[in-house]
């Protein structure tokens, strides 16, 4: 009897031109790998980048999986969470996949739901290694319009403030106040001497850039690099693939 195969795990990356986002992504693979052995676990892309969802899932089906479980690597479920995940699997299936999809929720907390301690563990390792003494901080996230996103993001930084026992505010790069530098200045006015920034970025690229650099010049004395490859998001990861509910994409096959 053939022994059954581990279900692979199918990461979608939103994708970006700057090489250091694909180097990110492929540390994350290998870290998911590692604390896994034995599951296939490979990477897609939502955009400027290769192979497409849809190309990966037909990968994995010719390869003779059964089933696959897809795990978002977003933090808030905004658009790219609500529809072009979504919206790849159906594409894939339009193109004739018959392998039963998983779609796992993304990595930050879901509306009105708790954020993860792998996630807050993560947060908190990325700004140890940038610095210690901070009496606040700034959680600095690329930024989206849709408010139910952002409320994710607030509850993210409140609760690592909490964890750290400091005032706390989120900053964004872009379509959405505040900036990093008003983030800082509030924070200062209030009495902070030395504000850290955390990094709500899975990988480095522009609006990381744009975001830390607006924290730094406004008087933030150091900052965190983005999630990458931590063992604790690795784990988180994992987690959201173990939770994620096969039938409902299964389902959609019919």
């Amino acid at each position: 009897m053939r022994p059954a195969r581990v279900t692979p795990v199918l990461l979608a990356v939103h994708g970006s031109r700057d090489p250091r986002a694909a180097r990110a992504t492929r540390a994350l693979v290998r870290a998911v790998a590692a604390a896994r052995p034995g599951v296939d676990v490979r990477a897609s892309y939502l955009d400027h980048t290769l192979p497409r969802p849809a190309q990966a899932l037909s990968a994995l089906e010719a390869a003779g999986h059964e089933r696959v479980t897809l795990v978002p690597l977003l933090l808030t479920a905004a658009y790219h969470g609500r529809v072009d995940v979504p919206d790849a699997v159906r594409a894939a299936r339009a193109a004739g996949l018959c392998l039963p999809v998983a779609v796992a929720g993304v990595l930050g907390p879901p509306a009105g739901g708790p954020v993860d301690d792998l996630l807050l563990a993560g947060l908190r390792r990325r700004l140890a290694e940038a610095g210690s003494g901070f009496d606040a901080v700034v959680l600095a996230a690329a930024g989206t319009r849709d408010a139910a996103a952002r409320q994710t993001v607030v509850r993210a930084a409140d609760a690592l403030g909490a964890s750290l026992g400091v005032p706390a505010r989120v900053a964004y790069a872009s379509a959405a106040a505040p900036t990093g530098s008003e983030a800082v200045a509030r924070l200062l006015a209030a009495g902070a001497e030395r504000v850290g920034v955390a990094s709500y970025f899975l990988a480095p690229g522009l609006l990381y850039d744009t975001v830390v650099r607006s924290a730094l010049d406004a008087g933030a004395v150091a900052a965190a690099q983005p999630l990458e490859g931590a063992a604790e998001l690795a784990q988180l990861v994992l987690a959201r693939a173990d939770a994620a509910d096969l039938p409902v994409l299964a389902a959609a096959a019919a």
